[in-house]
């Protein structure tokens, strides 16, 4: 019982970091200071965090035109799902 709730709290957690990253990259880019790698934000999406990239991409309207963002973190977030869903078929 102790799994899926540390689980969903890496998730939830890893999220927020993932959608924090992309409010912070946006006003760095506004005021040209140094900014998050492109690398860091995909590697936040792909350890859990691609809904919170995703949801941070469309509130500070950040990396929506370049396609490799626009594309890559849904289907980040499908691949992620479809994983999920396969793997909790086994465990049950």
């Amino acid at each position: 019982m102790i799994l899926p709730i540390l689980f969903l709290s890496y998730l939830l957690v890893v999220n927020i970091v993932g959608f924090v990253m992309m409010g912070i990259d946006k006003k760095r880019a506004i005021r040209g200071a140094w900014r998050i790698s492109e690398a860091s934000l995909f590697l936040t999406a792909f350890i859990g965090g691609s809904l919170g990239c995703i949801l941070g991409m469309q509130k500070f309207r950040h990396k929506t035109k370049r396609w490799y963002f626009k594309y890559g973190m849904p289907a980040i977030l499908i691949l992620q799902i479809v994983i999920f869903v396969l793997l909790s078929r086994l465990w049950i």
